[in-house]
């Protein structure tokens, strides 16, 4: 399906409940969708082998990416998601960039793998945001982010010199088997942490 197609099909009103359905679809060229703004969308098991730019679009509902695999580089940077981002056992082959995004909903990347350097500083996020099974290689920015609903981290890996400098947890933070490098992560790694810690 050519990029331009997709981006017509998504720049279409949003109605509550309703999503547009790209399930398993290839992506020819590279999907430019950023300063949109976006209608609901299923790209569960799609493919972009030229990767995609969203920075600074605004999806306004449901956003599934599941099983997605993203071959050329990612930003979603300045994204707000309004409501909520799946991205659970995508695969990144490049860098990543969801530096300054809004996750309204969870954010939830369960089982990701981030082959590429990525970056999340500055995230906000008032949902969950879960990183369970994740898989991070290259270098790991988190700078500045905010997490309002907590943040799940069991068993996520982590590169050692991942940045959480000031961050900040509002919710639970639960880091049991969580490690950065090949040691554990603790939560004297994050800048402030105001509810409960599970590790």
């Amino acid at each position: 399906m050519l990029a331009r197609e997709i981006r017509d099909r998504l720049s279409t009103p949003w109605h509550h409940g309703e999503r547009i359905d790209l399930t398993g679809i290839e992506c020819e060229g590279r999907l430019d969708l950023s300063g949109l703004e976006l209608a609901g969308v299923d790209f569960r098991n799609a493919r972009f082998p030229d990767g995609i730019d969203a920075h600074d679009a605004v999806f306004q509902g449901l956003s599934w990416f599941g099983g997605a695999i993203f071959g050329g580089e990612v930003s979603f940077s300045g994204t707000s998601f309004r409501n909520d981002a799946r991205f659970e056992q995508v695969t990144f082959s490049r860098k990543v960039s969801f530096a300054g995004c809004e996750f309204r909903g969870i954010g939830n990347f369960n089982g990701a793998v981030f082959e590429g350097d990525a970056e999340f500083a500055g995230v906000v996020a008032y949902g969950n945001f879960s990183l369970e099974g994740a898989s991070l290689r290259q270098q790991a920015d988190f700078s500045g982010a905010e997490w309002l609903g907590g943040l799940w981290c069991d068993g996520v890996r982590l590169p050692e010199n991942a940045d959480f400098t000031d961050t900040q947890i509002h919710g639970r933070l639960w880091l049991r088997r969580a490690l950065t490098g090949n040691r554990p992560l603790t939560a004297d790694r994050f800048g402030l942490s105001f509810g409960y810690t599970y590790d």
